[in-house]
């Protein structure tokens, strides 16, 4: 019996060794994760005049918010560029969660010639890294249909995605097709099916789309910088870089302006995080 008392308080001892270790680690990694977010909005309190290397501490001095009205002043187009991004991303997701949640309930409940092999065209896309389709991109949105510096041209490449269609055809597939079938049944058409019966029961996948794309549309950089030429026309993310120069740089208001472009996907997060984390296994649903 004391043999069993000891080896349990030795056990004990050994699992709360390593609940501290655990703790240890996910506290340095949340410390690193964070710091940069901390840093970019303690250095936003800056005086606008401050160079980069005097702006290098953890604590600010003396806050002030005259770097957020640099960056409003500083160009007329500055309230623009977060129009234009949220312009950009809005018309992107519901696009998106339209288009996508329509081809994945094709994918996955109607059967028609070339469905795997389409599906399967669809796999290798996604694929295909995102860098290295800009150039063939680029030549036919400016070359070839005369759409840059539009909103076409921001809008169009990214209207729905491989990766959207991917998911809502995984997560339709797992619906119960009984539902659909006694639908047809009472007389419903494909496109009355589509919209009264699908999206109401896949209203998960369809806000873990429409989060994803949101995100990756409003932080987006390269593609916007590539097809605009005017400041009118440049998004939040391109915006900043009007900040930066040869011999200078901006770097409290860039800041602020940063902690701008940041805080639509704070808001975001906080709000809508259960469905972050949904989103991390809604794509290993079979279908």
């Amino acid at each position: 019996m004391a043999l069993y008392k000891s080896y349990s308080k030795n056990e004990k001892g050994r699992q709360y060794f390593r609940t501290g270790w655990i703790m240890l680690l996910l506290t340095i990694l949340a410390i690193v994760t964070l710091f940069p977010i901390y840093y970019m909005i303690m250095s936003s309190f800056g005086a606008p005049v401050e160079s980069g290397a005097s702006s290098y501490s953890l604590l600010v001095k003396n806050p002030t918010l005259e770097s957020y009205q640099f960056f409003f002043d500083y160009s007329k187009y500055s309230f623009r560029w977060i129009v234009n991004s949220f312009l950009v991303a809005g018309v992107s997701t519901l696009a998106n969660v339209i288009f996508a949640t329509a081809a994945g309930y094709a994918f996955s409940k109607l059967r028609f010639k070339g469905n795997k092999l389409l599906f399967s065209l669809l796999l290798l896309a996604m694929m295909i890294p995102y860098q290295v389709t800009q150039v063939p991109l680029y030549i036919l949105i400016v070359n070839v249909l005369r759409m840059d510096n539009t909103y076409a041209a921001l809008i169009a490449p990214g209207l729905v995605t491989a990766y959207n269609v991917f998911l809502a055809k995984q997560f339709i597939g797992s619906l119960p097709t009984e539902i659909m079938e006694a639908a047809k049944m009472e007389g419903c058409s494909q496109p009355a099916l589509l919209i009264r019966i699908v999206m109401p029961l896949s209203k998960t996948v369809m806000a873990v789309m429409a989060i994803n794309t949101f995100m990756n549309n409003w932080n987006t950089f390269f593609w916007p910088l590539l097809v605009t030429k005017t400041e009118n026309m440049q998004t939040i993310q391109v915006g900043l870089k009007n900040f930066s120069f040869a011999n200078t740089t901006y770097f409290a208001p860039m800041m602020a302006g940063a902690t701008v472009s940041a805080l639509p996907m704070f808001i975001l997060f906080f709000a809508l995080q259960k469905y972050f984390l949904e989103g991390v296994t809604v794509g290993a649903v079979k279908g």
